[in-house]
């Protein structure tokens, strides 16, 4: 990982990940529909500004839902490391409700939300392979980067996708955390009583941070 947020819909048609010809696959599943560079293709660099994380012993890149090793003078693709934690999550994911819990699911990857880390987690499949549902634990829901509810950002400073995704993520945990309300959470995750309010607080708290960092946002 994640739903209460109005999220840009994917839609039917995938997002196609920029990669060697012949080297990507298409993820259905949780009718994700996202194309992404298959494990083991080689690219001379990663693209966009990867994230840098040190696990077991060896160094990965995170960048745009996919991950890399490096290998010679170039990268090649590899499954996410379990265990590893990064700041946001890819910049399309599917949540997956498994007992309650939200998932965070894209490119055969899962992720959940750490607070004591704050950052995101990868973990193993829930109960397994959940394109199987347990009885009645599993919801799903496709979904771009967090918009902020209803409100409508537009960058004024050519901020890349990649940098969208993560100025989103970050003010919308800076929201959460100053109004108690998380739009990721069924309810809010507040009692219904407080919802109206605790929202409007975080719309408000939501749009002063993307304002902040170079976004109109109304």
């Amino acid at each position: 990982m994640i739903a209460a947020l109005a999220l840009a819909s994917m839609g039917a048609a995938a997002q196609e990940h920029r990669g060697p010809v012949g080297a990507q696959h298409y993820d259905g599943r949780f009718n994700h529909n996202h194309y992404y560079y298959n494990h083991g293709a080689v690219v001379g660099a990663v693209p966009g500004r990867p994230f840098v994380v040190d696990r077991g012993g060896g160094r990965f890149f995170y960048s745009g839902g996919v991950w890399y090793a490096p290998r010679g003078p170039g990268f090649v693709v590899v499954g996410a490391p379990v265990g590893a934690f990064v700041p946001v999550l890819p910049p399309y994911y599917t949540t997956v409700w498994v007992g309650g819990l939200p998932y965070y699911y894209a490119n055969d990857t899962y992720y959940l939300w750490n607070p004591a880390q704050s950052g995101y987690e990868v973990v193993d499949p829930p109960s397994g392979d959940t394109s199987v549902p347990p009885s009645g634990a599993v919801a799903t829901s496709s979904q771009a980067p967090p918009n902020g509810d209803d409100l409508y950002i537009y960058p004024q400073q050519g901020q890349s996708e990649e940098q969208q995704a993560t100025d989103k993520y970050e003010c919308h945990k800076w929201a959460s955390s100053q109004s108690g309300f998380d739009p990721t959470q069924a309810g809010g995750g507040v009692p219904p009583e407080q919802a109206a309010n605790a929202r409007a607080a975080y719309q408000r708290a939501m749009g002063a941070c993307l304002v902040g960092r170079g976004y109109s946002v109304r």
